[in-house]
């Protein structure tokens, strides 16, 4: 009895020896767990998320590693399938460069990693990915600085530009046709070339040269990287009145303006610019194509900017003339004129994508003389022929981006003209915007002129079948009246101060010597609907359009030898000059 007694207290002291053991590693796990949950896990950052480069050569990702516990291997998945790990000795941070030689694969193949830091508790990262993307031919990594002397980029290599690229003072920089130059959306990849540089980029309609994303297609979006900016030294109306050359907004060293009227910058011809726009400040970017204070000398002449997060192009100041433009679903305006531009542009076409507007209004032509609205001079007096506006609303189906405002707003003392073009598809056509009554003046006393315009689809949305969901309202008749709170819609809009009104304004536009027209909607023109579509726009006319024959020179007193004095009005008659060249679906388009 006693014996059993006793063996009864072992029994007992062994399970509640157990369970003690049991309770306190059950709180030993608890408070490990509890300390896991508190101590941060490991954090993995890369430098570079893809790359893009041609069989056999090297490409590399930097890793920036940190873990409060130490960090003990990181983790590689190729395609899914693991790698051979790294071990490291127990860092709390570092840095360390993966490389990684492209295989031997077809062109545009893409090679996934995946990349996982553990630290020495066996807590994982975050997984950060790293894609490769095999090229057809090597990529020539240019780095942020200046090009000196003659330097000649060749087809047979991709240039990739790393930060900004300058041509510098006395250099030039010769592109050959069919060379594609991506830009490096990280360090802001931009080709800048500075007063007294020369840029020859002279593709050919079989050959353009491309300056696009580095991203693969699907991934692309406006502001990958920087732009083409050139700068001279013909004057602005800054410079007229210090003296000094001006910086390019952003302040990115873009200095432009001198006494050069024929300043030569070079040739941009058959070149298409995809993707730019990157923000150098806050609500500052790059345009597509940056014309600052350039000469009449240089040669700019089948240019498309497609997707740009800015401007597609823009003069500031300068003398330089161009022909057949292309602005292709860009952000903010098409045409953008500053500091006393005085060139002369013929046979340019801007088409808008319905969501893609910018946060400070988007416009087809935007116009200051200069941002004050002053009187200095040279005044931005451009003569702009041959222009097709086609904006965003094909009918009244098709829901657009409200940052969307007019087809032309000419404001700030701006004293352009444009002949023989037509606008449509905008919330209001053409503005003459002057707080000042400077633009409205130079209108009335003939320095801003407008001759042979068309305007349709603008006049009244609401009841015309072009209306968007805001000016649509319960009850609305059919003569196309307003909407009472949401009045868009104005063919012809101006300022209050406008002199003598708006009526002043509605009779000078009128005239019947400057031949303007107003219609009701764009099958009026004569236009293809696929005008309005990504894809393959179609911008030649139909037989019975009055677009075709209705050019007339005879009222055009500032169009001289400079433009062909061609019979139809818009960019097309039945020819498409973009054929071969242009692109419309970059997008969609391997170039790797």
């Amino acid at each position: 009895m006693k014996m059993e007694s006793t063996q009864m207290i072992h029994r007992a002291m062994k399970t509640l020896g157990l369970l003690t053991l049991l309770a306190v590693s059950g709180l030993m796990l608890w408070s490990c767990e509890k300390n896991n949950e508190l101590k941060p896990a490991p954090v993995l950052m890369l430098s570079a998320p893809s790359a893009i480069n041609a069989a056999g050569a090297e490409v590399s990702t930097t890793l920036s590693i940190t873990a409060p516990e130490g960090i003990k291997s990181l983790n590689v998945l190729k395609n899914g399938v693991p790698e051979p790990s790294v071990s490291f000795q127990g860092e709390t941070s570092l840095e360390y460069e993966y490389f990684y030689t492209v295989e031997n694969l077809p062109t545009g193949t893409q090679v996934n990693f995946s990349f996982t830091a553990i630290d020495i508790e066996n807590r994982p990262s975050e997984v950060q990915l790293f894609s490769v993307t095999v090229a057809a031919k090597s990529i020539v990594e240019v780095q942020e600085g200046e090009i000196t002397g003659t330097e000649t980029w060749t087809a047979n290599n991709i240039y990739r530009l790393n930060g900004f690229v300058r041509v510098a003072e006395g250099s030039k920089l010769i592109i050959e046709p069919g060379t594609l130059i991506i830009g490096d959306r990280q360090s802001k990849g931009t080709l800048i070339v500075q007063m007294g540089g020369q840029i020859f980029a002279e593709g050919t309609a079989e050959q353009p040269i491309i300056m696009t994303s580095e991203n693969a297609p699907g991934f692309r979006e406006p502001g990958d990287w920087g732009g083409l900016v050139i700068c001279g030294r013909a004057p602005n109306n800054i410079t007229a009145s210090t003296g000094q050359p001006v910086e390019l907004e952003g302040g990115y060293g873009g200095f432009h303006g001198g006494n050069l009227p024929n300043d030569n910058s070079g040739v941009i011809r058959y070149v298409r610019i995809e993707y730019a726009g990157i923000p150098i400040n806050p609500n500052e970017e790059v345009n597509s194509l940056t014309l600052g204070s350039v000469g009449s000398a240089t040669t700019i002449e089948y240019v498309m900017a497609s997707y740009g997060l800015d401007d597609a192009f823009e003069w500031f100041g300068g003398t330089v003339n161009a022909k057949y433009l292309v602005a292709n679903r860009n952000l903010d305006d098409d045409f953008d004129v500053d500091l006393g531009f005085s060139g002369k542009v013929q046979f340019a076409v801007s088409v808008r994508g319905a969501a893609l507007a910018d946060q400070s209004g988007s416009n087809g032509f935007e116009v200051d003389n200069n941002g004050s609205g002053s009187a200095a001079e040279p005044f931005s007096s451009g003569v702009f022929a041959n222009v097709s506006l086609i904006g965003p609303k094909k009918d009244r189906e098709r829901a657009i981006s409200l940052q969307f405002q007019h087809a032309a707003q000419l404001r700030r003392n701006s004293r352009i003209s444009m002949y023989n073009s037509y606008m449509t598809g905008y919330p209001n056509g053409l503005y003459i915007d002057d707080d000042k009554a400077g633009s409205g003046q130079a209108a009335l006393d003939g320095h801003l002129q407008i001759r042979n315009v068309y305007l349709a689809g603008v006049n009244h949305w609401g009841g015309n079948g072009y209306g968007s969901e805001g000016t649509v309202f319960e009850g609305a008749p059919s003569n196309g009246a307003q909407h009472p709170n949401n009045p868009r819609g104005m063919a012809l809009k101006s300022h209050a101060n406008f002199p003598g009104g708006h009526d002043a304004y509605v009779t000078w536009f009128n005239t019947e010597a400057f031949n303007n027209h107003q219609l009701s909607k764009w099958e009026d023109l004569g236009l293809q609907g696929s005008a309005f579509e990504i894809g393959a726009p179609v911008f030649t006319l139909s037989g019975n359009s009055p677009l075709l024959n209705g050019a007339r020179w005879t009222n055009t007193p500032k169009a001289d030898d400079f433009f062909q004095k061609v019979d139809f009005i818009g960019a097309f008659g039945n020819t498409d000059w973009t054929e071969g060249w242009g692109e419309w679906n970059c997008h969609l388009v391997a170039y790797f």
